[in-house]
């Protein structure tokens, strides 16, 4: 399995996997209205047998609406069904998680099941004093500090990039 940065020629493998991944298309079109409206963004692909099987985007998100801190919100994150629960998923995260890292991304944050992202360092949210501008189950709203102390003192809400509310 390789891992790697997304590609033009990846755009239709992308669009299928979450379009298999997820019930509803909102995911894909999701992708696509980021990857148009958001700026820096981190978009990786899985590739096996040289087919793109997994994606995850990462985009930034702010606190309070200060844009100045380098915050990412990870989602989506898609697997082939039929590849699913094989490792692909944590490859992806741990990828773009040190790739973040690498760009000085402070923390990023993920609404997302709470037994599965904490194995990458993310915590619940209430240990920085931050939510979510979703109305979400404290659970599933957790972060992960990539710079040490970056979230000290900084009690606030993350809002994600406003092509979120149009899911």
């Amino acid at each position: 399995m390789l891992i790697r940065e997304e590609t033009k020629d990846d755009l239709v493998h992308i669009e299928a996997i979450h379009l298999a991944a997820f019930p509803s298309a909102g995911e894909s079109q999701l992708v696509a209205a980021l990857r148009k409206n958001a700026k820096t963004l981190l978009s990786l692909v899985a590739v096996v047998d040289g087919r793109p099987v997994g994606h995850i985007l990462f985009s930034p998100v702010t606190l309070d609406s200060t844009t100045s801190l380098r915050l990412m919100g990870l989602a989506p994150m898609a697997v082939l069904p039929e590849l699913q629960r094989k490792g692909i998923g944590s490859a992806l995260v741990e990828a773009g998680l040190k790739l973040c890292r690498e760009s000085k991304v402070g923390a990023v944050a993920v609404l997302g099941h709470p037994e599965y992202y904490p194995k990458f360092g993310f915590e619940n949210s209430r240990k920085f004093n931050l939510k979510s501008d979703y109305d979400v189950p404290e659970d599933v709203f957790m972060i992960a500090e990539l710079e040490n102390g970056f979230l000290k003192n900084r009690s606030a809400t993350i809002s994600y990039h406003e092509e979120f509310a149009k899911l």
